[in-house]
Parts: C-alpha cells; structure tokens; sequence
C-alpha cells in the first residue's frame, strides 16, 4: 500500500510539473544553416530565432561570422540593434570611423543609416541582431577584401 501511495504521488508529480506540448519553443543555440554567398566575404551561419511575426513586429536572428569575413554595406527600413554574444567585430557607418564591438556589446544603428559589420580579422563573431520585418535589407555597395584589410590593419595598430 505505502508503495502504490509514492507511485501515485510520483505520478501526480510528474503530470503537474511536465511541459506543454503546445508551447512553440526554439533555441538561439543552434548553429543555423550557412548562409548563402551572396552580400558577403567569407562564412556565415544564419539562425532565425523570430522571423516575421506580425504580431511581435521584429525580427531576432543569430549570426555567426568565421574570422576575416564581412557583410557589405547595407541599410535597414528601422532600427537594428547588435548585441555581441561571442567574439569581436568591425562596426562602422557611411561617415564614421570603424570600431570593435566586443562581447558584451550593444550598438543601435538607426534606420536608413548605411553600415557594415563582420567578425575582425582573427576572431568569429556571433551576434543577435533585432530589426523589423517590414522590409528586406537594402545592399548598397561590396566591402571589397582589400577596404576590410584596411580596416583591420587601422584598427588592430590602435589596441
């Protein structure tokens, strides 16, 4: 009797406390699939953690660049923020100087604003990058493997 008690209690337990299946649940841990070679120098991994949820309004995606890897310039219709989850990377917009984002880094770059970021030159980079889902990204112009360099050499003398 006392044994058929703890098994009914572990089994009242287990009901209560287990998950629901009916929760939507993704991971931002997963690698992603490789991004297509297009808009960039390098690798790339792609997550789309949130995608065009009409309801949330943004988009969260999970980037990771190998080293020596870049996106070219491009613009967003809003606002997009980085935040720097791994390693470090190269941020600059049309008429500013270029920076390292490390990890732990948040950067907000207003909407319409010409940018390009990537890994640095020896390290990867993995970012949560949140931007709205309106409108596709606007490529404007192909950082080409020698500006990067240039980039890289000016910024990695400054450290």
């Amino acid at each position: 009797m006392k044994n058929a008690l703890v098994l009914l209690l572990a089994l009242a337990s287990t009901a209560v406390f287990s998950q629901n299946t009916e929760y939507e649940v993704s991971s931002y841990l997963s690698e992603g699939s490789k991004a297509p070679n297009t808009h960039y120098i390098g690798e790339a991994w792609l997550n789309a953690i949130i995608h065009d949820d009409q309801e949330l309004g943004y988009n969260i995606t999970k980037a990771t660049f190998k080293a020596n890897s870049t996106l070219d310039w491009h613009k967003h219709a809003s606002v997009q923020v980085l935040i720097i989850v791994d390693g470090e990377a190269y941020y600059q917009e049309k008429g500013n100087e270029p920076v390292i984002l490390k990890e732990g880094d948040v950067i907000k770059c207003a909407k319409d604003t010409e940018h390009w970021h990537s890994s640095t030159k020896f390290s990867d980079v993995t970012y949560l990058a949140l931007y709205g889902g309106e409108a596709p990204t606007t490529w404007t112009e192909v950082v080409s493997q020698d500006y990067y360099d240039a980039v890289a050499e000016k910024l990695n003398t400054r450290q």
